[in-house]
């Protein structure tokens, strides 16, 4: 399998900007740097841009606005919950964070 290839500058924001958050901690998925709360993941930087766990609504809402799609890591199938956010900038995914506060929230009520 060949190594994950990722924006190591979308890491270092989303480092920054999510590690700070109270129970978001970093791991891995399929080689990737992902964020977990309670143990579960809920984004992580793929390719060149990043997947997120929302509520199925938010992610049908949010899909097909401007820089986010439906999440299909490795070519898989689309995945209700999951949307992924591919912006210019490394910088621009500050403007996520009601993205990134919504999906810990709900991530959290699926932990055990």
């Amino acid at each position: 399998m060949a190594p994950a290839v990722y924006n190591p500058g979308h890491k270092a924001v989303l480092d920054d900007l999510l590690l700070a958050l109270p129970g978001v901690e970093p791991g891995k998925m399929f080689g990737y740097p992902a964020y977990y709360v309670k143990g579960k993941l809920f984004a992580c930087v793929y390719e060149n841009g990043v997947g997120i766990k929302v509520p199925a609504a938010m992610a049908a809402k949010r899909a097909g606005q401007p820089g986010i799609t439906w999440f299909v890591p490795l070519g898989r199938r689309q995945m209700k919950e999951w949307i992924r956010i591919d912006r210019d900038t490394s910088e621009e995914y500050r403007n996520d964070k009601e993205i990134f506060s919504a999906a810990i929230a709900y991530v959290s009520t699926l932990a055990k």
